[in-house]
């Protein structure tokens, strides 16, 4: 394609790769939201260049997209990245290397534009407090102040402005880990910070998965966004270094996976507090295919770099566990089961099936653990109040098929704690060494 271009198409090939950015944060705010503005200048003319090319298929697959990256050129993709790096970062079944360079530059050009607005926000605070009127006089209580309705609005959005920049910055800091206590490098296979119910999307792995011998895909559930992704990126992390520590000859890549809208947490006082919207599938409804399609993307990209599909594990905490279950779900003819080969589950409220066979999970490959304290309000709150697992089954339960591992997690979120039976059970399973699990 670049043969046949024109000379006024074939000379923006160098332009567009200029205006690449750094892949870290080191650049100010007001450079990288310079560099979006820039591209934005440019991008009619570049964009005729980049029409000589084939673009990516729509709504292909992940080996549809996997086999239309690899038919370009080093010059064509790095336009492509270039140009587009969100949605070159989005491509299911491309490297996770590529991935990562498009979606480092999305960071920081969505950083710096946060930033800016949060700059500009703190310049518009309204007045703080007002008189308190008595409600039953009608008349201001003398020394009695309260906040503005304006001011709260206010707070409420450099709130959110906020956790957006600690969210990133968290991200960043995972990446200047690398290397610290034997940690491999992060990969950033998919970013936003607005997502599509404006608690962002981040999918993060700890050593490349196109390469892994063992591969873990884990799938948090209710509450999770991206100010608060810190402790669901050190999950991911201790299940690398647990499962590398009992297989240190096998290559291990553990990606946490956000990219639905997880339901929020109840907060007592607020409207829905009674009825909180992990009591509902409608959310893991609307996740399960997306996860689907990212597990295909991950195999046809393993496939390419490797020649095969190596071992993926995919492991489910909470409401996460419902996504998966609606991830199995949503194949069928002629999609067949999940692209993995075990599926692990913590805290499980239910999988929107009665059985582990009704998902498509093989015989021995579905496994399940409970915790003590508040896990067993989850669990059995899902079952007779939710109604998450068909028929008031979850996957704890003999009936459901699952080999129930022996776990000491205290509480529902202590699946992950260091040094655990409970962290220790879930890297046999990851590392494919069954006969070391204990089963209930």
């Amino acid at each position: 394609a670049l043969k046949e271009a024109t000379d006024a198409d074939t000379k923006w090939a160098p332009k567009i790769q200029a205006l690449k950015a750094d892949d870290d944060l080191t650049v100010s705010a007001r450079d990288w939201t310079d560099v979006t503005s820039d591209t934005g200048g440019v991008r009619k003319a570049a964009d005729s260049y980049l029409d000589t090319i084939k673009g990516p298929p729509k709504e292909g697959s992940g080996e549809d997209n996997a086999q239309w990256w690899k038919g370009l050129s080093e010059e064509e993709r790095a336009g492509y990245i270039s140009m587009h790096p969100a949605s070159v970062g989005a491509l299911n079944g491309l490297p996770a290397d590529v991935r990562d360079e498009a979606n480092r530059v999305v960071l920081a050009e969505q950083r710096g534009a946060t930033q800016s607005q949060l700059d500009t926000w703190l310049k518009k605070e309204p007045e703080h407090y007002r008189p308190y009127i008595s409600p039953i006089t009608g008349r201001e209580v003398k020394g009695a102040m309260v906040p503005t309705e304006e001011w709260k609005e206010w707070n409420k959005q450099k709130g959110r402005l906020e956790g957006r920049l600690d969210g990133m910055d968290t991200i960043q800091n995972r990446f200047d880990m690398t290397g610290k206590d034997g940690l491999p490098d992060a990969y950033l296979i998919g970013f936003d910070a607005e997502g599509k119910g404006g608690d962002g999307r981040v999918i993060l792995a700890n050593g490349n998965p196109d390469t892994a011998d063992h591969t873990a895909i884990y799938v948090p559930g209710t509450g999770t966004n991206l100010s608060d992704i810190g402790g669901d990126l050190d999950r991911g992390t201790r299940l690398w270094q647990e499962s590398h520590g009992i297989a240190q000859d096998s290559k291990i890549s553990t990606i946490t996976w956000f990219d639905y809208d997880a339901p929020r947490s109840a907060k007592p006082g607020e409207k829905g507090d009674i009825f909180p919207e992990a009591m509902f599938d409608e959310r893991a409804a609307e996740g399960g295919p997306i996860l689907r399609d990212f597990l295909d993307g991950n195999r046809a990209a393993h496939m390419e770099a490797t020649g095969n599909t190596g071992h993926t594990t995919a492991v489910g905490h909470s409401y996460g566990t419902t996504v998966i279950g609606d991830a199995a779900k949503s194949g069928g003819w002629p999609d067949g089961p999940l692209a993995v080969d075990d599926v692990l589950v913590a805290g499980s409220p239910g999988m929107q099936a009665d059985r582990a066979a009704d998902l498509g999970i093989k015989p021995g490959h579905m496994w399940a653990m409970g915790g003590g304290g508040n896990d067993g309000f989850v669990r059995e709150g899902g079952r007779w109040l939710a109604g998450l697992g068909d028929n008031w089954t979850i996957p704890t339960d003999p009936a459901f098929g699952s080999n129930v591992l022996t776990s000491n997690a205290k509480d529902h979120s202590a699946f992950w704690d260091e040094e655990s039976l409970s962290l220790r059970q879930q890297a046999y399973v990851i590392t494919g060494q069954y006969e070391r699990t204990k089963v209930e």
